[in-house]
């Protein structure tokens, strides 16, 4: 595809280095010409210096061949107006505006054909507000996704001393704990996929990814993973955007406690958050603070700032000082992958929490749902079997007969609409309907288009 990103910052350059390595041409607008170089050295795109509302420079940029324009700029405001200068100038058949306003949500007629032209709308803070609550609600786990309208989740789980899945193979965990229906999917180790993973023992510090039922989770990670107790204290250092999104949504859940260092930024969250909430002014990373406010009784210690070291060295420091679990908020993905699983537990990515959004409007076949998984090396994709037995690679077929690409493996399979829809487990003999939502793992990226073409359906459905 031929694809224009508007904005060359964290989130565009994210986007940018995930599209580009699926073999997009990739064009992306920036006013910095030393950032645009940056990026073109680094990655297989092209860069345009200039203004991106302005037709001349989205024109030099080639959105007339374009397939899709993606805005990412700093300012809703630049990102709105490019959405409709890119439909209504260059007729461009899909846009994609990031959007941090929530006045602004996807479906709005102010965002239609006749307004903005705006296809599809992403709000990072909001997706890594989402994240985050998933990963509260469920402690024990490193990654919650959902498919299927949230029938079936994906869950990645660290192996522990004292685990019911140490020392055992994937095999024996099933016939342990049958009524706890799931599929492991994937085995990582030392940061390398185990190929074999019916047979390999699971060892204390591997990761585990599972599928199943949305409505065991509980009873699966039980099965799997020794118990934490529930989050009921945490403490966020951080009042920005998702700071105040994360303990507003956490109100009357558990004790919350929001440290800023900003006095203004402070009042604002006083006024905004509700009295049972403690906003302190202050830096996250300042030992004296911590240690008055009893950051080791916390169950939970999240560094959502702006700045990734600041992020880093303050969940370090509260680590030490006793915090149960700590998370932090890292832009960077080389710092992401060396500070995972190091003395903080999870370190979260806003651009792979929103990549998987822009994916599934990439995606060729019918393609529903993406997640990027183990910061973008690996996919859990959802699609739709549509056609016949004469049409489709999958329908009117049994799990054992379709031929998957090699280390692909189905998760799931969901039959049917809303609560009455079933969640399968993919047991070999299990046979694949007209409309089965199906979940897969995919091991690598250049898996991708082989999985979609499995999807397609032949010209001569016609629906």
């Amino acid at each position: 595809m031929n694809i224009i990103i508007l904005g060359a910052g964290r989130v565009g350059e994210s986007v940018a280095e995930n599209l580009a390595s699926e073999q997009n041409d990739i064009t992306i607008i920036d006013q910095n010409p030393a950032r645009l170089r940056m990026l073109e050295e680094r990655l297989d795109l092209r860069g345009v210096v200039g203004n991106g509302i302005q037709p001349s420079v989205l024109r030099d940029a080639g959105a007339a061949d374009a397939d899709m324009l993606i805005a990412c700029a700093a300012q809703d405001e630049s990102n709105l107006v490019v959405c409709k200068v890119a439909r209504d100038v260059f007729n461009i058949p899909s846009t994609v505006a990031r959007l941090r306003s929530p006045e602004f949500a996807e479906g709005d007629a102010l965002l239609g054909r006749s307004g903005f032209a705006v296809d599809h709308v992403i709000c990072p803070e909001e997706s890594v507000t989402r994240y985050i609550h998933k990963l509260i609600e469920y402690p024990e786990a490193l990654q919650v996704l959902e498919f299927a309208d949230g029938r079936v989740s994906l869950i990645a789980v660290r192996a522990v001393q004292g685990s019911p899945l140490v020392g055992h193979t994937v095999a024996d965990i099933r016939d342990r704990f049958p009524h706890a229906e799931m599929r492991v999917v994937a085995l990582y180790r030392q940061d390398a996929e185990v190929s074999d993973i019916k047979t390999a023992r699971i060892l204390v510090g591997d990761e585990v990814f599972v599928l199943a039922d949305t409505r065991t989770i509980r009873l699966v990670l039980a099965a799997i993973h020794k118990r934490d107790k529930p989050v009921q204290s945490l403490m966020i250092a951080g009042g920005g955007k998702v700071g105040l999104r994360l303990a507003r949504s956490l109100a009357g859940q558990c004790h919350v406690k929001v440290i800023e260092q900003n006095p203004q930024r402070c009042e604002y969250l006083a006024s905004q958050l509700p009295s049972e909430i403690l906003v302190l002014q202050g830096d996250g990373a300042d030992e004296g603070l911590l240690d008055e406010e009893n950051v080791g009784d916390m169950d939970l210690f999240l560094a959502l700032t702006s700045d990734d070291e600041d992020n880093i060295m303050s969940a370090m420091l509260a680590k030490r000082m006793g915090a149960r679990r700590v998370m932090a908020l890292i832009n960077r993905r080389a710092y992401a992958d060396m500070m995972q699983g190091s003395t903080i537990d999870i370190a979260v990515s806003p651009s792979q929490t929103v990549i998987g959004e822009l994916l599934a409007h990439l995606r060729r076949g019918d393609v529903v749902a993406v997640h990027s998984l183990r910061r973008g090396a690996a996919e859990a994709l959802e699609g739709v079997a549509r056609g016949d037995r004469h049409t489709s690679k999958l329908v009117g077929r049994r799990i054992q007969d379709i031929r998957w690409p090699t280390g692909v493996r189905v998760g799931a399979v969901v039959r049917g609409e809303g609560r009455s829809a079933e969640v399968h487990m993919p047991h070999h003999d299990l046979m694949i309907e007209a409309d089965d939502h199906i979940v897969v793992f995919i091991p690598s990226k250049r898996l991708v288009r082989e999985v979609e073409r499995m999807f397609q359906v032949s010209a001569t459905f016609w629906g």
